[in-house]
């Protein structure tokens, strides 16, 4: 690699971990607070170190040195939310942003500088524009390349062009950011960047690797690695103001159809497809209206203004639930109407049937239920998602229509074995299983063996069992059943002999949490009548929780 470092800029957050779980959570940044990872404080406020919290103390050492510490898990996702607005902040005045990592971003210093008069007023403009449009406070160095631009920026100095080596020389070696190197250099006595940066580049890689190279060429101020600018993302909202409020469907049907091809356009021009719909309308009175609606295909024009129309119609002349409760209309007609894809993929990603589309009859039912789901709501429409769970109950989950058919636990209904192994068991049947403990063969032991029941009672029914001898049948802690179940009585109906029976099947859930914890064991049983139910023992009381064909 030739050539000259770039002279660059870099805006650095302090403590911005603590800073995105207050922009986050709420958790006041002006109190103690500590960010941790893996037990140990990856970032503190400064009412935190005033206490003595320091950076690498554990969790439990950072809470002797200070008792009131209000402890935060680490989330780089939180993190990286929090600063895109600084982000844009920044790229409202500079061109050619790259994010370092959240809390830290740079760019060529070389455009700002000249635009405002020289490369301190444009650091002091870029602070202060950060202050005004996100309230984050932020310092800003400059020098020649990223690695020295962030050393710069921790004391807010600007390193004259040519001056980058003589300034990283002082710093000491933990400078690098890699722990272990600076611990070993440390070691061997080289305790400054200068010292670090006057050694063999050759010996240098010979024993410390690649690595240990790199971090020689950082340095000597020899960081010629060129800016991975981002391209800020494109808008693909598309609103439309109209003079006249908008109060009758014909009306907002033609303005959904015009308003629903600008979208389309504009997505085909970026090669992108929609899958989730965010539909936003503001009344004459200011009213605010919000609605999503998702697809698991190629959203069209036609598909956008259908959902648009529906939605709108929805709105403004409202339906009639099951309940005969009728939802509030708007107070006055629509005056901005705005459509906002939410979700969104290249068209490539988008895979049609094998014939074309979907289907003729697949899009009709489509479109009939999301109509449903405009005038009731998009709750009013939903279907069942198999997950896992020991209990038929713990393994469906109800999904509104359209939205992402994800399981409430992990886990599918079977696991498949490896070609050329019998399938795995579902569970021992009078083993104890615990849900926090691992299991080598399913992801749900103790889990009931098919066949699995045609119906679910959403509640189970009381019931009572007893043996030939009329005694109630028991279940011991040591899961012993005191007698044969002979008979069963389901609330106040007479008793029906059991004919077969299997079980139990114990599970002990969540125990580790007292309050949500679950001990009980399942039977199955036959009646002399025909039926097939599931049973449940549960504190002393059996229950009636499913039934089979």
């Amino acid at each position: 690699m030739t050539g000259t470092p770039v002279r660059t800029l870099l805006l650095w957050c302090p403590d911005w971990p603590v800073l995105a779980a207050e922009i986050i959570d709420g958790v006041p940044a002006t109190g103690p607070v500590a960010v941790l990872h893996a037990n140990r404080v990856v970032a503190c406020s400064e009412r935190a170190r005033a206490e003595g919290v320091r950076r690498g103390l554990r969790k439990r050492e950072a809470q002797g040195r200070c008792p009131q510490l209000t402890v935060v898990d680490h989330d780089p996702g939180r993190d990286a939310r929090a600063f895109e607005p600084v982000v844009a902040a920044v790229e409202e005045l500079a061109a050619g942003v790259e994010v370092v990592r959240p809390g830290a971003c740079a760019l060529a210093a070389r455009g700002p500088s000249r635009y405002f008069g020289g490369e301190e007023a444009a650091a002091e403009r870029i602070i202060e524009h950060v202050a005004q449009t996100c309230a984050v406070e932020s310092q800003a160095g400059i020098a020649d390349g990223v690695f020295a631009a962030g050393l710069a920026a921790r004391s807010g100095r600007v390193v004259a062009p040519g001056d980058t080596p003589a300034f990283l020389a002082a710093l000491p070696v933990e400078a690098l950011g890699r722990p272990a190197l600076a611990d070993l250099l440390r070691r061997l006595g080289v305790r400054t960047l200068g010292d670090f940066a006057a050694l063999p580049a050759g010996d240098v890689l010979a024993r410390f690797g690649f690595d240990g190279a790199l971090a020689h060429r950082l340095a000597a101020g020899r960081d010629h690695r060129a800016l991975a600018v981002r391209r800020p993302p494109a808008d693909l909202t598309v609103t439309a103001d109209h003079d006249e409020p908008i109060d009758r469907v014909d009306a907002a049907a033609f303005a959904a159809r015009a308003l629903a091809e600008r979208l389309h356009e504009r997505l085909a021009a970026h090669g992108l497809a929609c899958t989730r719909l965010g539909i936003e309308a503001v009344t004459a009175h200011g009213q605010e209206l919000h609605r999503v609606w998702r697809h698991d295909g190629l959203l069209t024009a036609a598909a956008i203004a259908d959902r648009v129309r529906w939605q709108l119609d929805g709105w403004l002349s409202g339906g009639t639930s099951r309940s005969g409760a009728r939802p509030a209309r708007p107070t006055s007609g629509i005056i901005r109407l705005r459509l906002v894809p939410d979700g969104v993929l290249a068209r490539a990603g988008l895979q049609p049937g094998l014939w074309g589309e979907t289907g003729e009859e697949r899009e009709r039912a489509h479109r009939a239920l999301s109509r449903v789901q405009g005038i009731l709501g998009p709750e009013a429409v939903v279907t069942a998602v198999l997950g896992g769970g020991r209990s038929p109950g713990d393994q469906v989950r109800l999904v509104p229509w359209g939205d992402e058919r994800l399981p409430a636990r992990p886990g599918g209904p079977s696991l498949p074995a490896r070609p050329g192994e019998p399938p795995l068991p579902a569970g021992p049947a009078g083993g104890l299983a615990r849900s926090g403990r691992a299991a080598p063969t399913p992801p749900w032991p103790g889990r009931l063996p098919p066949p699995a029941p045609a119906v679910v009672l959403p509640t189970p029914l009381l019931a009572t069992v007893h043996d030939a001898a009329g005694e109630p049948v028991v279940v011991s802690a040591r899961l012993q059943v005191s007698a044969p179940p002979v008979r069963l009585a389901v609330g106040t109906a007479r008793p029906v002999e059991i004919v077969g029976w299997a079980g139990p099947w114990p599970v002990d859930e969540r125990w580790w949490a007292p309050a949500e914890a679950r001990r009980r064991a399942r039977f199955q049983v036959c009646l002399a009548d025909g039926a097939a139910l599931l049973l449940a023992v549960e504190a002393g009381q059996w229950l009636v929780e499913a039934i089979y064909d």
